[in-house]
């Protein structure tokens, strides 16, 4: 006979803890906001002005000392705290390493492409990578790719400013750049 696992659902394992509410809250006094004014008062008169109201009495502050409360729903709170997270989480959009390779023998036309999609990246406000790969015998001539990739960095220097300076990584010419403020 075998034994069945339990399942145990996804409710444990929520990233987001829910404030205390009600009976939850266990200090023998609290800090009761009503109004703006906060007031030291025992939990019981607390739960008290909260049943009377018909609301819930839930906990703010936790590691104050004592404990910040107020008077609300709880469902309404939680609704106004995941939204000022994602609130939050849109504000703050991550800025990434965009990566732009050319070759020792790359057009110009070619590079005014790559400068063009080079500024599109740098208008969302991200980093631009530019990479000048050498291969064979181009490794004799650096100093040919060193220019092709400051001619680059000179048809941009209206938008975007140096964020890591020109140097060789391996076989490459590498450059960073950022857009100016």
């Amino acid at each position: 006979m075998q034994k069945r696992r339990q399942y145990i659902g996804s409710s444990s394992s929520r990233s987001t803890r829910r404030p205390r509410t009600n009976e939850q809250i266990t200090n023998p006094e609290v800090l009761l906001v009503i109004d703006g004014e906060t007031k030291r008062v025992p939990i019981s008169e607390a739960l008290e002005k909260a049943k009377e109201a018909e609301l819930d009495l839930i906990e703010i502050a936790a590691k104050a000392n004592p404990p910040v409360v107020k008077i609300g729903d709880i469902g309404q709170y939680l609704y106004q705290q995941q939204k000022k997270e994602r609130k939050q989480k849109s504000g703050s959009k991550q800025t990434e390493v965009k990566m732009l390779r050319f070759g020792f023998r790359t057009e110009q036309h070619d590079l005014d492409r790559l400068i063009e999609r080079s500024k599109e990246f740098l208008g969302e406000r991200h980093l631009v990578k530019f990479v000048v790969r050498l291969r064979g015998r181009e490794l004799s001539n650096k100093s040919f790719a060193g220019d092709k990739l400051r001619s680059v960095i000179a048809a941009l220097k209206d938008d975007a400013e140096v964020e890591t300076d020109m140097r060789m990584q391996g076989t490459s010419f590498v450059v960073v750049l950022r857009a100016k403020k």
